[in-house]
């Protein structure tokens, strides 16, 4: 018996929230990569940190919008293992896009290798979270929906890629992540739509929404704080303070990559440097 499926069990509450983390992922992202850009002696702490932003924002994105997946006549659970398995997977392929254009540049050739092995893995992410659903059923899909999915997601993972190293003024980059999140989102609900659910019996008792709810929170606390974290590192860095066109004529002073100082080098006033300072 195939059951009826909602990707819209609360609403537009679950698709705007979701929408709202993949353009914060994306938005940290293109900072992080702008200023390893400026920072070159710093160029991988800042990689590797926009890397965990975009990763974060696309697994927080697709397991808040999976709160309001529910099956009629079916109890979901979530299998704990497959669904870390899931976010480890997005972090580590988002890396190796942003590090091949961070260091290699964004020539087409560049450029389109690694928006491709970052959309396959974005896609693959999805449909391992998919894999973790535990139900008295079994899922199918739909062979062309999931192809379409896939395709969005290689065309949303060339072009994050690409405005993150093409983009650097600062209403640009959020404007690049709202696009962005429009894409990321799309790819997600495209994949969703190749769903069905098979029912091989009928659940003992009714779903208790509460229960997984919690459950995805929890799985999702870890993944919200890391993109704090980022938010209040890239908010507070010197560049951010300054603005972008006064920080792109400051030279950085090198600082070790670890140590007791400052995490981030602190820049060095020009004798032409403006008294008033804006922040974003």
């Amino acid at each position: 018996m195939t059951a009826t499926v909602s990707d819209f069990y609360y609403g537009a509450v679950t698709p705007v929230a979701a929408y709202l983390m993949a353009c914060l992922g994306a938005a940290l992202g293109l900072r992080c990569t702008t200023r390893s850009l400026r920072r070159p002696q710093h160029r991988a702490r800042w990689l590797a940190m926009g890397a965990v932003s975009i990763g974060c924002g696309i697994w927080t994105m697709h397991f808040i919008a999976m709160i309001g997946f529910s099956v009629q006549g079916a109890l979901v659970n979530y299998d704990t293992t497959k669904t870390l398995l899931s976010l480890f997977v997005a972090i580590v392929v988002v890396a190796v896009g942003v590090f091949l254009v961070g260091y290699r540049g964004g020539s087409p050739l560049n450029l389109g290798v690694a928006g491709a092995v970052t959309g396959l893995g974005v896609a693959a992410m999805h449909y391992l979270g998919m894999a973790a659903i535990e139900t008295n059923g079994t899922l199918h899909y739909n062979a062309l929906t999931v192809v379409l999915s896939v395709v969005i997601a290689v065309g949303a993972a060339t072009a994050a890629l690409w405005a993150a190293i093409s983009i650097h003024a600062l209403w640009a980059s959020l404007g690049a992540s709202l696009v962005m999140g429009v894409a990321v989102t799309g790819m997600h609900y495209t994949g969703m739509a190749a769903v069905s659910v098979h029912l091989t019996h009928q659940a003992a008792s009714a779903q208790s929404s509460a229960d997984l709810v919690a459950f995805l929170l929890v799985m999702l606390a870890g993944p919200l704080v890391v993109l704090l974290i980022a938010a209040v590192i890239v908010m507070f860095d010197p560049d951010m303070m300054l603005g972008d066109d006064e920080a792109a004529v400051q030279a950085p002073a090198p600082a070790p990559l670890f140590g007791g100082d400052s995490v981030f080098p602190a820049p060095q006033p020009s004798a032409q440097q403006s008294q008033t300072r804006t922040s974003w």
